[in-house]
């Protein structure tokens, strides 16, 4: 069902984490990959050679996903190593624990700018050429607690919940131009936004969740395939859970 054969293709905070699990299922399905990094450029050239070792297409490109000037050349260079761009999956996010009263306006500054302005950036930039070829594919990266808030990530909930209304939006707008705009909300995923979570907090939490385990990003990349595939080509403006239950 999934193939993505000649597919152009962009993940941002790719180097890592639930992104780097994408980057590398996409190059599996076919995608030629760009893997977006800010500060880790090691992790990211790991991802581009694992995929290469595949006999897949990768390659690294650095941008702020903050800046708007610089995701714009991140997005001209892409395509003028690719000569398209078709699939955008906007991953990159940041994390942080505080409760709302004692949360400092920097912090809820930040985790909006990279979660949320970031996917705005990344989405007005891919844009155009998508809508060259007729065809993209944009998947977002939201979470659970966009859906459900988080107690002491309120910058992060709001920010996940704008990554929703974002996604809707775009896909109003873009159906008719052959793009289709999905979310993906991943559940409580084992990566290093978690990997510090106190251990009490980390077992009321599995508690909360049917099947009993924390998700691995490996759970997540093939449905993100899959939403960047033909086979998902009549769904757009959708959330989907994987989650382990944990919203239903």
């Amino acid at each position: 069902m999934v193939d993505l054969s000649g597919r152009k293709a962009l993940v941002t905070g790719g180097g890592r984490g639930i992104g780097k699990a994408i980057a590398l299922e996409l190059a599996a399905e076919g995608a030629m990959v760009a893997v977006n990094y800010r500060e880790r450029a090691e992790a990211a050239e790991e991802v581009v050679a694992s995929i290469e070792d595949e006999g897949g297409r990768a390659f690294p490109v650095q941008a702020d996903v903050t800046d708007f000037e610089a995701v714009q050349a991140m997005v001209k260079s892409i395509v003028a190593e690719f000569d398209s761009l078709d699939i955008l999956v906007n991953n990159a996010g940041i994390i942080g624990d505080s409760y709302l009263m004692m949360l400092k306006p920097e912090s809820w500054r930040e985790v909006i700018a990279v979660s949320l302005d970031g996917a705005f950036h990344c989405t007005k930039a891919a844009i155009r050429p998508m809508m060259r070829g007729r065809w993209g594919r944009i998947v977002n990266i939201s979470s659970a607690a966009g859906l459900m808030g988080d107690v002491m990530r309120a910058h992060y909930a709001a920010a996940k919940a704008g990554v929703l209304g974002l996604t809707r939006t775009t896909a109003r707008e873009l159906a008719g131009q052959g793009i289709t705009c999905n979310a993906v909300a991943p559940g409580i995923i084992e990566t290093d936004l978690i990997a510090g979570m106190d251990e009490k907090r980390a077992e009321k939490m599995l508690r909360m969740i049917p099947m009993k385990r924390f998700g691995a990003p490996e759970d997540v990349a093939p449905t993100v395939a899959w939403l960047c595939s033909d086979a998902a080509s009549y769904l757009t403006g959708q959330t989907i859970c994987v989650d382990g239950g944990l919203k239903m």
